[in-house]
């Protein structure tokens, strides 16, 4: 048997994309491009990103909102995931991660289909409310959110699931990333203010009657993780 190690966590997820998933030159060099940039190395691994890609198909899902944009890996998938006429919608705080984004979504092909918003998720998601309120279900730009995924500040775990939430309708999925922190999610006196921002985040999702969820602690490339799901009743 081998060990539990970092090291045979990666080795298995190697395997395992090597099985499943096809060689994507788009992805490949989104992840490069973003690493030359100097963004951080702390996107989806490419299971994970196929993992979103196939939420947003098998829920039939047309607007996704992403909270944490990054370098656009996970918003190909999404963007994939969605099909030509869907939209996802994806908040990004840091204006060069935004620019590397766009090009990276350009070149998959999928720009078309994705809005940038460069703020404050804590800014931006009320703006997206005003336009939800104001549209309504007239205008195909403003619909609820059928898809929602968290991957920005653990922090504002809570405030984002608040938002994401109230942006979507029954049915809506909710996806929130790293959220096992290592194993220290479980530890009450923590105060890491990332793990205490997960633990916020969890206790909503198990104590708001919007909402059913659950949640997995994994290991893999990024070490000992997990993801939360949601679904609004």
């Amino acid at each position: 048997m081998a060990d539990p190690t970092l090291a045979n966590w990666r080795r298995v997820d190697d395997y395992l994309a090597a099985a499943l998933l096809d060689d994507d030159p788009a992805l490949t060099t989104a992840r490069r491009d973003s690493l030359a940039a100097g963004l951080p190395a702390i996107e989806v691994t490419p299971l994970a990103g196929r993992l979103l890609e196939l939420l947003a198909r098998m829920t039939g899902a047309r607007r996704v909102l992403e909270i944490g944009t990054l370098g656009g890996y996970s918003t190909i998938h999404l963007a994939r995931g969605i099909g030509p006429e869907g939209l996802v919608v994806t908040l990004e705080l840091e204006q060069r991660h935004a620019d590397v984004a766009r090009a990276n979504l350009e070149r998959a092909d999928v720009a078309g289909r994705v809005e940038i918003i460069v703020g404050r998720a804590a800014d931006t998601l009320p703006h997206l409310a005003e336009r939800l309120a104001e549209h309504g279900r007239a205008d195909a730009a403003a619909d609820p959110f059928d898809l929602v995924f968290i991957d920005a500040d653990k922090e504002s775990n809570a405030l984002y699931l608040d938002w994401a939430i109230r942006l979507g309708r029954p049915g809506t999925v909710i996806v929130v990333d790293n959220i096992g922190r290592a194993g220290e999610v479980a530890e009450p006196d923590s105060v890491d203010p990332m793990v205490v921002g997960t633990q916020r985040g969890l206790e909503l999702l198990g104590s708001d009657p919007r909402v059913d969820a659950t949640a997995l602690q994994t290991v893999g490339a990024k070490g000992w993780d997990g993801l939360a799901i949601a679904l609004i009743r």
